[in-house]
């Protein structure tokens, strides 16, 4: 592929990634109406499944580049699950920002896992 071609598909994959991990933040923090951030730990888990999934298939150099940094990248979001978790500890919920932090690395590991099991049945 061109470089153009790859800097377009970028663009064009991240943003739909980027739309989509809107949709579905605001969709589960809506359903779900609590002051802990399931949005963004939905959004997390299922693109560490995803890419956990991408990560053992085989793709051209090209297409993992924009399956992965390109789609994956711009649908998940470490800087608000940071952000999420410091605003919880400035309002002394002590309980959920540490329970933030670790049930995202605990199922965000058993997710790239469980995506790479997956992609391995294939």
């Amino acid at each position: 592929m061109t470089t153009l071609l790859v800097w377009l598909g970028v663009m064009l994959i991240g943003g739909l990634g980027s739309v989509l991990r809107f949709l579905v933040d605001r969709t589960v923090a809506h359903r779900m109406a609590r002051p802990f951030p399931y949005g963004t730990l939905t959004v997390n888990i299922t693109g560490a499944a995803l890419l956990g999934f991408l990560g053992d298939l085989a793709l051209p150099k090209d297409m993992a580049l924009l399956a992965g940094t390109a789609f994956v990248g711009a649908y998940t979001t470490f800087s608000t699950w940071m952000l999420e978790t410091q605003r919880l500890s400035e309002e002394r919920q002590l309980l959920p920002a540490f329970a933030n932090l670790a049930v995202s690395v605990v199922l965000g590991l058993a997710a790239v896992v469980l995506g790479q099991r997956i992609a391995g049945l294939i």
